[in-house]
Formats: structure tokens, sequence, C-alpha cells
């Protein structure tokens, strides 16, 4: 299996400097204090972290209907990655995934089935179990 990397440069103190990180496929961004712990402009790593988490939620689930013999259209997926203050510092304590799927032929308790079973089964679900809420809100769309 393939190990993916990326970079990231810090430049400065904490609120006054700045950053950014590449990704070796090309992803890339700029952050800085603000735009990871206010409203800033920018990106963050909770940032890259959501989107990780929705990809990875949106591929897995495609892979449980498929597993139980339903045919994904389409699965949407949003995750939203919250960063709280921790005593001196700051933790990632809550990731929510709110998913949407087009699925024929599927009831809504057996999609629901699959979406919790792939909210504890996906990758990165895995890497934040135990250390972050997790939740999920799954929709199927008809």
């Amino acid at each position: 299996m393939p190990t993916r990397t990326a970079t990231a440069v810090w430049e400065g103190g904490l609120k006054a400097g700045k950053g950014s990180f590449k990704g070796q496929t090309g992803l890339e961004g700029q952050y800085n204090f603000s735009s990871r712990f206010e409203n800033g402009a920018g990106s963050s790593p909770e940032e890259l972290l959501a989107a990780a988490h929705a990809a990875c939620f949106s591929m897995a689930l495609s892979l449980g209907l498929e597993q139980a013999g339903f045919a994904p259209q389409k699965v949407d997926t949003q995750a939203a990655c919250t960063v709280e203050k921790s005593g001196a510092g700051f933790k990632i304590t809550r990731m929510l995934l709110t998913t949407r799927a087009t699925v024929p032929n599927l009831d809504d308790a057996k999609f629901q089935t699959i979406a919790s079973a792939t909210k504890e089964g996906c990758p990165i679900s895995g890497a934040l179990k135990n250390n972050v809420q997790l939740e999920l809100n799954a929709t199927l769309v008809t």
C-alpha cells in the first residue's frame, strides 16, 4: 500500500507567523493563527482533516453499500472538525459527518445500519476513534 506525503512550513511566532502546506499531488494552501483559531482567511490543519475524513467516509460508505448488494449513485459527505481551547493549548474535540446518499432500492433502516458501521470502520474514523467525538447524520435520498 502507498505512503502519502505532505510538507508544511511555519515562519515566525504563533500569532504573527504564517504557514503553508503542500501535498505530493499539488494540494496546497496557506494558514495562520487567525485562519486556524478564529475566522480569518486561509486554511487550517482541521480543514484538511475534515476533507480527509469526508473523502474517506464517502468512499467507505460506497464500498459498504456495494458489499451489502446495493448500487450507490452518489455519496456526498461534509465533515465539520471542531478545535477548542484545552488547558494551555488546543484540542480537536469533535468531527461531525453529514452525509447524503442516493441509493436505489434501499430502505432507511438498512442504510442507517450501513452508514453507522462505516463511521466506525473507515480508516480516518479509526485514526480519530477514542480521541475525538465522532458523530454522524446520514440521509438516504430517494
